[in-house]
């Protein structure tokens, strides 16, 4: 039987996004396997980078310093596990332009503390919960191999989609922040445009291919 979103995915993460992958997207990444695990592994080491940055600026924070060095060693380790797989099929890893997703998220981040962390979790929850549910969305159409890998990382990022969530509405508590959960829907919308609205280029969070 043929695994669906609801056996993949908590609802808790389907709540919060506000769109799901468009079908467009997913037909441009089963044409593309070897620019989706590119880009996969780009994203990996990219997000252990964002969570060493957020550890070098923030040392006051235990918690943050504590889920940033474990999210770090985690996305480090899927990284190396992408590139075995690319090893194995052939593909050469290489650098590849970012998408316009992460950067178009960060736009609108705001320039003071603690509302800039606030707002740069709520986007690293958003980041993870996207790749979570596109795993989930890949998973049914791989072949076993990249299925049972892919089903494994949906666990590991869903644990950080929750780290990051509970951080941000931490440190928003801590704050009296009471504008947080208006961020939330803030980004969700945010996200949705950038996910559902033509994207010029194919990557592992850009949105619909301009060719579609």
């Amino acid at each position: 039987m043929q695994e669906t979103m609801e056996d993949l995915l908590p609802a808790e993460l389907r709540d919060f996004l506000s769109c799901e992958t468009p079908d467009a997207w997913l037909d441009a990444a089963l044409a593309h396997p070897d620019l989706l695990l590119i880009d996969h592994a780009q994203c990996e080491k990219k997000a252990a980078s964002t969570a060493m940055s957020l550890m070098y600026r923030y040392v006051d924070r235990p918690l943050l310093l504590t889920k940033m060095s474990q999210l770090a060693r985690e996305e480090l380790l899927h990284f190396e596990q992408v590139i075995r797989v690319m090893e194995s099929r052939g593909i050469e890893y290489r650098h590849l332009s970012a998408s316009r997703y992460a950067e178009g998220l960060r736009r609108h981040v705001r320039r003071e503390d603690p509302q800039r962390l606030v707002d740069i979790l709520i986007i690293g929850a958003y980041i993870e919960a996207r790749s979570c549910e596109r795993f989930a969305r890949l998973i049914p159409h791989l072949d076993a191999e990249l299925a049972k890998f892919y089903r494994s990382l949906v666990k590991s990022e869903g644990r950080h989609y929750e780290d990051y969530l509970m951080l941000a509405r931490r440190y928003a508590a801590e704050a009296n922040d009471t504008s947080v959960e208006a961020r939330i829907v803030f980004f969700a919308e945010c996200e949705r445009q950038l996910i559902c609205e033509p994207d010029e280029v194919f990557r592992f969070h850009s949105g619909v291919p301009a060719a579609a």
